[in-house]
């Protein structure tokens, strides 16, 4: 029996826990296993927490796992919660050689992209989740950090009402559309204002980049509040890596406001990777275009950005005003999910390629070199 139990044990090592993505052998999740004389499996797993959510889908995908092992004529498994301890060691196992902040390990290869606007009202957020579903569909892991303290939507956008499952002191971020999502509006009752100033907000935001456990992601987003305040600069100081990705309309007032943002950049020394003009036209019936909020914002911006951060800045791309972009957002469904065909969609899924595959520098990481 000793090699059944052996052959089982393997087998569960492709059993991936659906919130912290990795075997449950690997997370000392697998308590026992144990096999009798009639070939009867009996597979005792651990979950993180009491009432655990994907008790269900851990438990079937176990036990499918372990089925696959010739020779058992029954498989039974079992769960029970972790105990304190247990949780403990599992929280330092995860945390294991990672710093504070994983992002700002010079190794790391997520690329993080701050988006901001310098106004409200000009779809930053719904450009942001739209651009992390796009992602996700391309095969990329991706991240989404709501830095709107005050005024968070991705919970809504992405469809999420779980709450993050809580190991030791981490948290497992709930996901949407195959995006991981961490926002304030996980922990607030529906309706009630976030009266928070500065500092706090600072806080927040330093312990959603550190005491969440992301995994390893190729791209995190976040979404900025609007303007140059207080969070803008401290996503600059808490991730400095990271690159500003301005949205704005073809409006020329808020592309005025907008070239704010360039300043910070300067004074914060974060790089511009690029803009995006969002709502440039609307699709009328007879084929014709209505540029409804004027044109040229979007190069406006660009060309101030580029005088501040002293290199070229594109536009990304042209995003049309399109009903099924809002109506994606107010139903949780991102328009590049909901309506892929759509000309919103195609281009918002244009500019996810070109952001998600450009290459990242190798400034600061450490090389595998050798002398001959």
């Amino acid at each position: 029996m000793a090699d059944l139990v052996e052959q089982i044990t393997e087998a569960l090592g492709r059993v991936i826990d659906p919130e912290i993505h990795q075997p449950i052998t690997d997370l000392g999740m697998v308590d026992s296993v144990t096999v009798d004389a009639e070939g009867v499996a009996r597979i005792r797993v651990l979950l993180t927490i009491e009432g655990c959510p994907m008790r269900g889908r851990i438990e079937q995908d176990t036990a499918e796992a372990a089925a696959t092992v010739p020779g058992l004529t029954e498989v039974q498994v079992d769960t029970a919660a972790m105990s304190e301890e247990q949780r403990r060691d599992l929280t330092r196992r995860l945390r294991e050689n990672r710093r504070a902040i994983p992002f700002n390990d010079p190794g790391s290869l997520t690329r993080v992209i701050a988006v901001s606007s310098g106004k409200g009202g000009v779809g930053k957020s719904s450009v942001t989740a739209n651009l992390a579903a796009a992602m996700a569909l391309d095969g990329l892991r991706v991240g989404v950090l709501d830095a709107d303290i005050h005024g968070f939507s991705m919970t809504g956008m992405f469809g999420i009402t779980d709450k993050p499952t809580k190991v030791g002191d981490l948290l497992m971020p709930p996901e949407g559309h195959g995006v991981k999502v961490m926002s304030i509006g996980m922990f607030v009752p529906p309706g009630q204002a976030v009266v928070w100033r500065g500092p706090k907000m600072h806080r927040a935001i330093e312990q959603f980049a550190s005491d969440v456990y992301w995994g390893d992601l190729d791209v995190l987003l976040l979404d900025l509040p609007p303007g140059t305040g207080d969070v803008a600069i401290s996503v600059a100081q808490l991730l400095p890596r990271a690159e500003m990705l301005v949205v704005t309309t073809p409006q020329s007032s808020a592309a005025t406001v907008a070239e704010r943002v360039g300043s910070l950049a300067e004074a914060v020394e974060q790089d511009v990777v690029g803009v995006v003009e969002n709502m440039s036209w609307m699709d009328l019936p007879d084929g014709s275009r209505m540029e409804v909020f004027g044109s040229g914002g979007g190069r406006h911006v660009a060309a101030a950005m580029a005088g501040h951060v002293r290199h070229p800045v594109p536009v990304l791309g042209q995003i049309p005003l399109d009903v099924r972009l809002r109506e994606g957002a107010d139903t949780g469904s991102p328009v590049v999910v909901s309506d892929p065909a759509s000309t919103a969609a195609q281009e918002l899924r244009r500019i996810a390629r070109e952001l998600g595959h450009r290459p990242r520098g190798l400034a600061g990481r450490k090389l595998s070199l050798s002398v001959r």
